[in-house]
């Protein structure tokens, strides 16, 4: 079991290739279905895979929260999958996936792991809104396998912010200050809907118009068309948005494409883009700048987020004035 999981350093040339991988798992059999369904999370997110340990009980916890362990000095929250997503199981789980994103580590109770699937993210898409309201919006994704059976890919970061604490509450976004910046659009691009409205959050906060896509292609496209208007009323697109924020996973386009084609089209030069991304590891970070992101911010702290938009801002707005003052 050690094995089966990879360095994920092995595994970061896949950024900017609009490709991913993703381990395979089943939460067992659903008496109420029938069925047993194929799940998927992203590789980079999974730390270990192990047998399940000792849980200890805690109080006042979700209750699709089993308990705490210790591991290698860390607390983990585990979480029992199939009950959070409200499946009829017959088996108890066998195998716990130990996942690390958002800064936080947590542990993921399943019946058993498969394989793992790289493949392209063009490929992946946006789960019908029948079946993502069937499993309590929890699936932000799906792909095909080869045989047919369809993969549905967890919004983990939903997972994360049901069972974690105080991450719903207004006090949450408290330290966010309403911004000296006047007449600011953000654009931005999460296929989370838990992430997507953190995000507005965040931004009404601030006092942010805002102006959201909910995957990389999607905002390539009404960026584009965004570009397009500016063109027609011959003024820079600057003066309709004045900050792109982007996810790093996201169905048929991946965050690196979208920043690659953003810094592509000469339209997009005087607009900052950051990436906002679960993936918060060094190696990620640095795999943003390489594809042209002007900052990157791992998920979620509204504070941090507010700091770096408001510093992106005042940065592309000193670059324009010096502009001004050149010409």
């Amino acid at each position: 079991m050690t094995n089966f999981i990879q360095s994920v350093d092995e595994r970061t040339n896949l950024a900017g290739t609009n490709r991913l991988e993703l381990l395979l798992f089943s939460l067992g059999h659903d008496s109420n279905t029938g069925r047993e369904e194929v799940f998927g999370i992203n590789v980079f997110k999974v730390r270990e895979v192990m047998s399940i340990p000792e849980i200890t009980q805690a109080p006042d916890m979700p209750a699709s929260v089993e308990g705490m362990i210790s591991l290698r000095g860390h607390l983990i929250p585990v979480v029992n999958l199939a009950k959070f997503c409200g499946l009829q199981i017959d088996e108890p789980p066998q195998i716990m996936i130990v996942t690390e994103y958002n800064n936080m580590m947590q542990g993921y109770m399943v019946h058993s792991v498969d394989t793992i699937l790289r493949l392209d993210w063009n490929t992946v898409k946006t789960p019908p809104e029948m079946l993502s309201e069937q499993m309590g919006g929890v699936v932000t994704a799906v792909t095909e396998l080869e045989d047919g059976r369809i993969v549905m890919i967890m919004d983990v970061e939903k997972v994360l912010a049901d069972t974690a604490q105080d991450t719903s509450k207004d006090s949450w976004f408290s330290d966010v200050e309403a911004s000296e910046s006047r007449e600011v659009t953000i654009f931005y691009a999460d296929d989370s809907l838990v992430a997507r409205k953190q995000i507005s959050r965040t931004l009404d906060h601030m006092g942010f118009t805002h102006v959201s896509a909910n995957n990389g292609l999607e905002a390539w496209e009404k960026l584009k068309e965004i570009a397009d208007r500016a063109d027609n009323a011959k003024q820079p697109v600057a003066n309709f948005i004045q900050l792109i924020l982007t996810d790093v996973e996201m169905p048929e386009m991946d965050g690196f494409v979208l920043t690659k084609k953003i810094k592509a089209d000469g339209r997009f030069n005087d607009i900052p883009v950051i990436m906002h991304s679960s993936l918060s590891a060094d190696s990620n970070q640095s795999l943003g700048k390489n594809v042209g992101a002007d900052d990157y911010v791992p998920k979620f702290d509204p504070t941090n987020l507010s700091s770096v938009i408001e510093k992106n801002i005042a940065i592309a707005a000193s670059k324009a004035q010096n502009k001004l003052e050149h010409k």
